[in-house]
């Protein structure tokens, strides 16, 4: 049942947000040289690698590190790149991915391939056999701001709760946190 409403719904997201993809696109394209997409390998179900994109918000040759492991983020950032993350629209190409199954809308935020503390709590606590999500529980409780311990005992908690209805509150608070720009340090 998830995995239809997970299509169904990126189905109607990608018709409703078709033109500001477009938009947004062109933007990112026309203010910074590089590719439009940033691909990066992320950790996923049973912690196989796959290739998840995002608008590109960072200039090229930034490190390929968690953000809040750079040195001064800011410097590294597009000119539209805050805005992009600010409101989580450079976050759109990834209904791609839920479409190809790869990621749920509700989960656990997909690790880098390179948050090896991230990747090993998460493991020993069972949540590496969640689908990754585009949004979830850590998410809408801190977001950027959590430090990784936290983080896993909020995906533990989703993994122990995960229901529809569950799903269902999280989108609706993502929403509104999204509307808020809340939990975005950069």
């Amino acid at each position: 049942m998830k995995r239809l409403l997970d299509i169904a719904f990126a189905m109607v997201l990608l018709t409703l947000f078709f033109l500001p993809i477009v938009v947004i696109a062109i933007w990112v394209k026309a203010t910074s040289c590089g590719p439009v997409l940033y691909w990066s390998d992320r950790v996923g179900l049973n912690n196989q690698l796959f290739r998840m994109p995002k608008f590109r918000t960072m200039r090229t040759n930034t490190p390929e590190l968690a953000t809040h492991l750079l040195d001064n983020p800011d410097r590294y950032l597009t000119p539209i790149g805050h805005f992009l993350r600010k409101s989580s629209l450079d976050e759109l190409p990834q209904l791609w991915c839920i479409l190809t199954g790869q990621m749920s809308f509700v989960g656990p935020r997909p690790a880098l391939f390179n948050q090896t503390d991230l990747i090993a709590l998460r493991t020993s606590s069972g949540v590496h056999q969640l689908l990754p999500g585009l949004t979830g529980w850590a998410q809408i409780n801190g977001r950027d701001e959590l430090p990784i311990p936290k983080k896993v005992q909020f995906d533990v908690e989703y993994l122990q709760r995960k229901s529809l209805w569950f799903d269902i509150k999280i989108i609706f608070l993502t929403l509104f946190k999204v509307l808020r720009r809340e939990g975005v340090s950069h």
